[in-house]
């Protein structure tokens, strides 16, 4: 029997769909749920993805990336070339397992909800390999992670991040629960495919397979880029979800985009900019931090929007600011509060270090210089316990990361701001005028409780910072610290606490 033609066939299958006999289509696909709002349920028959796939084409795909990217991984399974991979980079490794692993599993699970509540046949048919492209996801870089257990306990985190109550899992919880699990499915398609997976996992899965092969580790470099791969095809249901909520409801489509694409550059300033700035070898640094994200999110993102009659967000120059500041922040809080982390977050500021920052960074010297000048000369002096935390860090009620966003007075100086609200007779403190913004417009569905506010409501005992680090699920053997100590103390040997402002401004 003859084989029908995939053009006979394919718009048939692929956009399978019924009206209903025996209930109404709001208890099938209500609201809450779906998230229609303005748009007329018979607006959705015109959702069409770009890119079409079948079954069979999908599993013969996906089985040769799963060929290809395991037999890189056996191959180097009988070298040693883990074993002589920078510390620094290896902390980038350990980032993301932990930081992805289960993060994929939630999405699958994201990608079910469109599946099922999905408001066209297509939407749902593509949302079927979402899912199992997550499920991949998931499984891949959960064994690709956990292999590594026997070389260094760290990587155990790669299963164990989110079941845990760390500050970093706690805000990565925060923003993933507001993409995947309490969104509708529109808006989680806005969020998710189009402005994560379309825009943001370009720094980790591009960005990072690009340093990953400069530094050597081609295991990790063929993990992220298989995964990549199928990131760029259910990615799809972004766009064509966007397509019909701007022809109906502009102003929903502005805000949800804004929104997400905030939430992402606040989480990305924090796990892939120290990456790319401070643990990835000096001399396999393609770009910087803010390079990469001018070049792939800034530029993809404006065109983007713009393209569908979109605005730039509100917090447009806050944004473009914070691309100077956020991630260097950031990774200076990080490295202090290092016993909380599952990773050892290299400080990256080397003389040689210094001198790549600050010509990437102009104002980076004025802003960190000093700072990281003190913890030199402590280091030097052998007293570590002087650079390490004795208080709670300020952290932020929309994104959860501490308040560490400094901005340049009149008077020339850098401050870190509280943007404070009151709201029921409490105080919430935000990091920047986007959080406290996206906080009060979404009050009511962003309720997870910070750390600080843990500690504050007596859930954390005993209340000392060993009591928080039990709390958190920390172990002596996982926690966090400098790898390169003894390159701080060789290159700014001789140095004083009275040289510092000079130094820093020489070194």
């Amino acid at each position: 029997m003859a084989l029908l033609k995939r053009e006979e066939w394919e718009g048939f299958v692929r956009d399978v769909d019924w009206t209903l006999s025996y209930v109404d289509d709001e208890a099938v696909y209500p609201d809450w749920l779906t998230g229609i709002g303005k748009v007329p349920r018979e607006a959705w028959a015109k959702w069409e993805e770009g890119y079409k796939v079948s079954y069979p084409e999908y599993v013969y795909t996906q089985r040769e990336k799963e060929s290809a990217t395991y037999a890189v991984k056996a191959a180097l399974q009988r070298t040693s070339t883990f074993d002589h991979l920078d510390e620094g980079w290896k902390s980038s490794t350990k980032m993301h397992f932990g930081g992805v692993a289960q993060v994929e599993y939630t999405a699958m699970l994201a990608e079910l909800k469109m599946a099922r509540f999905g408001l066209n046949g297509a939407w749902r048919n593509m949302a079927v390999y979402g899912q199992l492209d997550e499920l991949r996801h998931q499984n891949l870089t959960t064994f690709f992670g956990h292999e590594l257990v026997a070389k260094d306990p760290q990587f155990d985190w790669t299963q164990k991040t989110y079941s845990t109550n760390d500050w970093v899992p706690i805000a990565l919880r925060t923003l993933f629960d507001g993409f995947m699990t309490t969104s509708n499915v529109v808006d989680c398609a806005l969020m998710l495919p189009l402005t994560f997976e379309t825009g943001f996992t370009n720094l980790q899965f591009v960005a990072l397979s690009a340093d990953a092969l400069a530094a050597g580790d081609v295991n990790f470099a063929s993990m992220i880029s298989s995964i990549q791969t199928d990131e760029a095809r259910h990615s799809q249901q972004g766009v064509a979800t966007l397509e019909i909520l701007v022809e109906h409801d502009p102003a929903r489509a502005q805000w949800v985009i804004d929104k997400g694409f905030w939430a992402n550059a606040r989480a990305f300033a924090a796990l892939t900019g120290p990456a790319m700035d401070y643990y990835t070898p000096l001399e396999h640094r393609k770009q910087s931090y803010r390079e990469f994200m001018e070049e792939w999110i800034v530029d993809q993102f404006v065109r983007t929007i713009e393209d569908y009659g979109l605005k730039k967000p509100w917090f447009w120059d806050e944004f473009m600011r914070g691309l100077d500041t956020w991630h260097h922040s950031l990774h200076m809080g990080l490295w202090w509060w290092r016993p909380t982390l599952w990773w050892k977050p290299k400080a990256g500021v080397s003389k040689d270090e210094r001198d790549w920052l600050r010509e990437k960074y102009p104002s980076w010297e004025t802003v960190y210089g000093d700072k990281w000048d003190v913890i030199i000369d402590n280091i030097n002096a052998n007293n570590v316990e002087a650079t390490l935390p004795e208080t709670l860090p300020w952290l932020c009620s929309t994104c959860h990361l501490p308040m560490c966003n400094p901005t340049q007075s009149r008077d020339g100086k850098w401050r870190i701001r509280d943007h404070a609200l009151d709201y029921n007779g409490k105080k919430y403190h935000f990091c920047s005028l986007g959080c406290r913004q996206i906080w009060w417009k979404d009050r009511d569905n962003v309720n997870h409780l910070t750390l600080v506010d843990r500690f504050l409501a007596g859930q954390i005992q005993p209340m000392t910072v060993p009591g928080i680090l039990e709390y958190m699920g920390l172990t002596p053997e996982v926690m966090g610290d400098d790898p390169d100590y003894e390159a701080w103390t060789r290159d700014y040997v001789g140095r004083t606490v009275s040289g510092l402002i000079k130094a820093g401004a020489t070194s």
